[in-house]
């Protein structure tokens, strides 16, 4: 099913912004208002798509300008069957597209296309960072890369008709929005982390010492609204609890601004962040979360984002539940426009 909502612009990270002339049959793609790519579209069971006149050099931004655009267009299409004179070498090197059986046919994976981390990805040294095993209070995991600054995912959202991102934590900068979130009743039920400024100065303090723990503000069109924890499971206190892989990424999330709840924003920032986290690593195959066993309502929004429940477990504070989401699944049921 098509979006109900179809966007007539797409903004890219960076303030670019893609509009575009579509028709059953064709499609024109600008960047800035200037011509990008022209295509011949052939709907059926699968969208065949026919090269007619491409304006940028090197083709590889172009080709997947308009893959974007047609997967934002549609989010139950699954892939795109291209039909192309040259091939497209940048293209079948990243990934982007991949080869079939018949000359000059080239498909478009949306699982492999969400997991090409750019433009979404910020800063990131996870993915390349050489691999080598360390103990750590008797754990045995590989070294942690340097901890990211600034801004670290940003996506336009096309349902919301909002922007998405993630970016790090900055004590001076966030300290009074973090206590003020946690001294709410609603977060404080779950949490039980309320403090004066000074005690969440220290909790946060903490964990930026921590280089097993990410801290990181949710933004909707740039204004604070969540503070979410990502950290590395094999290091962390859920360990004991499951088979924890080296990169397996755990996460603690709340939203403290009011106007930002509702199943709706939590999709968009819960598969955001979730994204982002197997972006950041791809040798992460699997992301984990530990509500309390009672808070059905995180549970649920857990379960709609494809998260499965392993199993109830008892921490020293909490019964928790065991909820985990795999690399291939995510992927194979993205819904990210």
């Amino acid at each position: 099913m098509s979006n109900l909502n179809p966007p007539t612009t797409l903004p890219l990270p960076g303030g670019r912004r893609l509009g575009a002339d579509e028709t059953e049959r064709h499609l024109s793609l600008m960047l800035e208002g200037a011509p990008l790519i022209r295509l011949r579209l052939v709907r059926g069971p699968e969208l065949h798509v026919h090269l007619q006149e491409i304006n940028d050099r090197p083709v590889g931004p172009a080709l997947w300008a308009a893959c974007y655009w047609l997967f934002a267009r549609d989010p139950e299409c699954l892939h795109l069957t291209w039909h192309l004179d040259e091939r497209p070498g940048e293209a079948l090197l990243s990934g982007l597209l991949t080869s079939t059986e018949r000359a000059g046919e080239y498909r478009c994976e949306r699982t492999m296309f969400w997991q090409l981390p750019q433009p979404w990805l910020g800063e990131s040294f996870s993915g390349s960072y050489p691999q080598q095993m360390v103990i750590t209070d008797g754990r045995r995991h590989p070294r942690r890369p340097m901890k990211p600054r600034g801004e670290v995912y940003r996506r336009f959202d096309a349902r919301l008709g909002a922007w998405v991102s993630l970016r790090t934590l900055e004590i001076e900068q966030d300290l009074e929005r973090f206590n003020r979130w946690q001294n709410s009743p609603r977060v404080a039920s779950f949490w039980q982390e309320e403090g004066s400024l000074e005690q969440h100065r220290e909790y946060l303090d903490k964990l930026q010492a921590d280089p097993r723990v990410l801290t990181l503000i949710g933004c909707f069109d740039d204004q604070p609204f969540a503070y979410f924890e990502a950290y590395w499971a094999k290091e962390d206190r859920i360990a004991p609890f499951y088979e924890a892989d080296h990169y397996d990424r755990g996460i603690h999330m709340l939203v403290g601004e009011e106007q930002h709840r509702g199943p709706h924003k939590v999709a968009s920032w819960l598969s955001a962040l979730v994204h982002y986290l197997f972006l950041d690593d791809p040798r992460t195959q699997r992301v984990v979360a530990e509500p309390r066993a009672d808070n059905a309502r995180m549970i649920g929004h857990l379960h709609n984002q494809c998260f499965h429940c392993e199993k109830e477990f008892d921490f020293p504070h909490k019964r928790a539940a065991l909820m985990i989401l795999g690399r291939e699944r995510f992927f194979d049921r993205c819904g990210l426009m």
